[in-house]
């Protein structure tokens, strides 16, 4: 599995609730396409979201997104985790 850093710009401020309800869905969603959201992080003032999660490839983290809640990314990076 590969691990994804994507970005949803929201063209407004957005509050914790929306982006937690968004994350919500992912996580409903999720298991049919063998992803795991592991993280969100919101620039509030920006109106951006960055969710991080684990997925056989970058259209099937996208598809979560699109089938859970409609906001699909604006970009999607694979990314690698170094401790």
């Amino acid at each position: 599995m590969a691990l994804f850093m994507d970005v949803h710009s929201l063209g407004g401020s957005v509050s914790e609730a929306d982006a937690a309800a968004a994350h919500a869905q992912d996580l409903e969603t999720q298991g049919q396409y063998g992803v795991s959201f592991k993280e969100y992080w919101v620039d509030h003032a920006n109106g951006k979201i960055f969710c991080l999660a684990e997925g056989p490839d970058a259209e099937t983290v996208s598809r979560v997104h699109a089938d859970g809640h409609g906001m699909v990314a604006d970009a999607i990076f694979e990314v690698t985790h170094y401790t």
